[in-house]
Parts: structure tokens; sequence; C-alpha cells
């Protein structure tokens, strides 16, 4: 029991919940031509420029229409390159309508190698991956995007805009709320510290740090989702040291100082596993 125990409690830091759930796509301009795109789905960054359109993952495949309405709201150059945070439905269901559309799509190998094993089709796979990093010049911006290891998933992208000093951190953050940490496709909670430190060592006061899911934010955000993760994962060792069953733990609130703040809306269910 403990094997699925530990990681399903410390690496999910307790309640699995997703982003406030929104109706329809919402662009909103932050800054050099970067843009997020909010909606059901996890968040989508843009960048938009002479160069093209470059899209940081694409929701569920339904709202791909609406989500290239607000594109062409703010530009009329194609959509050139799209790169997946990680292989989560809610952040790449629309993998097939882009690829179709001619899209270029990168990812980590390990999000090709578990898109393929979903048997999904040869449309949504990312046609480029990568290891370790790759870097895109776009739009007067040099955009990396490197691999941070076991942290939500195995195979989590983060992006970073040097020049206008945003980081696309996808669900290696979700700013408000309680995170789903996917133990079963490589993610730990001691990866998502890392990814969250990497990125606190690249920041200052001025960058803006666009999460997977929830509001956009900045690193006074970061240190506080951190700083709530370690208390939350500290509350809840001792009583698996102990051999506490699921049912003993969650009847122990072990995370109640924080559920008012960070639980959200217990209603709400992750899509991130699909």
């Amino acid at each position: 029991m403990h094997k699925i125990l530990k990681p399903a409690l410390i690496g999910a830091a307790v309640l699995l919940v997703a982003a406030v759930p929104a109706s329809a796509q919402d662009i909103k301009a932050l800054k050099d031509g970067i843009h997020v795109i909010t909606g059901k789905g996890g968040n989508i960054g843009v960048s938009v420029g002479a160069d093209g359109v470059f899209m940081i993952d694409d929701q569920f495949a339904p709202a791909t229409d609406a989500i290239l309405a607000q594109i062409e709201s703010v530009t009329d150059q194609p959509v050139r390159f799209l790169v997946n945070t990680h292989h989560h439905g809610d952040h790449n269901g629309g993998n097939e309508n882009l690829g179709k559309r001619n899209v270029l799509i990168f990812a980590h190998d390990n999000v090709r190698a578990r898109l393929l094993a979903a048997d999904k089709p040869k449309a949504a796979l990312p046609v480029v991956t990568f290891n370790d990093t790759t870097t895109f010049q776009m739009n007067g911006q040099t955009v990396q995007a490197f691999h941070v290891a076991a942290a939500h998933t195995d195979g989590d992208a983060m992006i970073h805009f040097r020049e206008a000093n945003v980081i696309h951190m996808g669900d290696t953050f979700f700013n408000g709320f309680y995170p789903f940490i996917d133990f079963r496709s490589g993610g730990s909670i001691d990866g998502v510290f890392a990814a969250i430190d990497k990125v606190l060592g690249m920041s200052d006061a001025n960058t803006v740090i666009v999460p997977g899911h929830g509001p956009v934010g900045d690193r006074d955000d970061l240190i506080a989702y951190r700083d709530m993760l370690i208390k939350a994962r500290d509350g809840i060792q001792p009583l698996i040291a102990d051999c506490k069953s699921v049912e003993d733990i969650v009847a122990a609130r072990p995370t109640a100082e924080f559920d008012e703040g960070w639980g959200g809306d217990s209603s709400i269910r992750s899509a991130s596993s699909g």
C-alpha cells in the first residue's frame, strides 16, 4: 500500500485540483508581444510578431477555433510553432487540429513517447523533440525551452523569453491551487521543488511567470507556492512514516491551514491525468 501511498500523498501534495474553469477563451497582453490565453485547459502562451506566432500549449480540441480567433484578434500572422509543456490532454488536446494546419510541434522526447503509447494520431505528435533544451529566435526574443526532470511528469518543459523576462512554467506551477503531480507519469514532489528553484534562480522582481493553471503571477507568487508545498509535504511525511492509511491521513487533515486559500472548489477535477 505504501508504495502507492507515498507518491500519491506527498507527490500530489494532497488535493489534486485544477484551474478555475472558464466558459470561453480570453487573451491578455503581457509584454513585448507576448500574450496569455486562458480557458478550461492549461494557460496558453503566445508570442506574436513579424516572424509569426509561437504558441505554448493548446488546451482541448474543441477549443481550437476559439483559440485561433483570439490569436487573430491581435495579429494577422500565422501560427508557425507550438511547444507542448507536457503530455496531458488539457495542454495538447488541440495538437491534431494544429498539426493538420501545418503547425510544427515541439516537445520533450518523453512527451512524444507518451502520446505514441496513447495511440494519438500522427498529426497530434510532436515532429521535433529535444532531450534537454532547444532555442528559438522569434519576434525579437531568444526563446529557450528547457526540460525539468521528474516534476509534474517526466516530460515537462518550461519556456523562457529572455529579453522579455517572461517564463511559462507549465504545470510545475499552479498559482493559487494545490498541484496535480502525476507520479504515474514520472512526476515527483522533489522534481517540482527543483523546477521551482530553477525559476527562482533565473527570475527577479520584474519577471512575469505564467503558471500552467491559475492567474499570471510573479516571483513572490512562486515563493508562496513553494512555501505552501514545503509545509504540506512536512505535514504529511510523519503520517506516512507512521504507516497511516490513506483514510487516516485524509481524516487527520495535515494541510488544513491551507485548504481555504489553496484548496479551490472541491468539485473541480483535474483534466491533467487525461
